[in-house]
């Protein structure tokens, strides 16, 4: 379902951020050197403006430029960090969509196997998106199921489908955020109100998957890399 925007204070703020960073810390070795690196090389050239003569103005220069390089290598580093986190992880496909920026309503394992075979639906501007993890071949043939019963519900809406893994015809996990951004905006957002509505009546009456299903320990909490990074 949509999520409403939480506002979040300075210290709220501050937190995440530390969580995210002791995060990347674990999970990415190269984070901590290259976090220095970025810290120091531009205090250590402001430091050498200043004794060269060219005023002490660069000494609060120097402290910006490096607060902005240390959020740079987190933003980067966090997002390798937590897509290496996610690879192979039962319902890492919902849970990156659920912390993307804009409308995405994410609906995780509407269709499900023992096996963690699972079909996650995403409601957008793009349409109606289909992601399947699991075993390719079980997987194809969840999908084939879902949108036949989808067929009957979303009209002209866009139906897109994508298996989750590193095959032919497949999409990495760390590719997904992309590969959904650059899908053409085909809804306009009373549509996809609309749509959602339809299907959330699809699948009142559908058994859900047992809570505890989709691991939650694979990332920080929900919202921390909204933070350090634009999307």
């Amino acid at each position: 379902m949509a999520r409403a925007e939480e506002k979040v204070s300075f210290g709220g703020r501050l937190k995440q951020i530390g969580m995210v960073f002791s995060f990347t810390a674990k999970q990415d070795k190269m984070f901590l050197p290259l976090a220095v690196g970025a810290v120091l090389i531009p205090l250590l050239l402001a430091a050498l403006a200043v004794v060269v003569g060219w005023g002490i103005i660069f000494i609060p220069l120097g402290i910006l430029v490096a607060l902005l390089a240390l959020l740079i290598v987190l933003n980067l580093r966090s997002n390798r960090a937590m897509m290496n986190a996610a690879e192979g992880q039962p319902g890492a496909a919902a849970s990156i969509i659920e912390n993307m920026r804009g409308d995405w309503r994410v609906r995780a394992a509407v269709s499900s196997t023992t096996a963690m075979d699972m079909i996650h639906l995403v409601v957008g501007k793009p349409g109606v998106i289909l992601l399947a993890e699991g075993n390719p071949q079980r997987v194809r043939s969840m999908l084939g199921q879902e949108k036949r019963r989808l067929a009957k519900v979303i009209g002209n809406a866009p139906l897109h489908d994508y298996v989750i893994g590193n095959g032919d015809d497949e999409v990495p996990i760390r590719k997904l955020r992309m590969t959904l951004t650059r899908l053409p905006r085909a809804l306009s957002g009373k549509d996809v109100n609309s749509l959602d509505k339809r299907l959330t009546a699809l699948s009142a009456a559908r058994p859900q998957m047992p809570k505890g299903a989709i691991p939650k320990n694979m990332r920080p909490s929900k919202g921390a890399f909204r933070q350090t990074r634009g999307r």
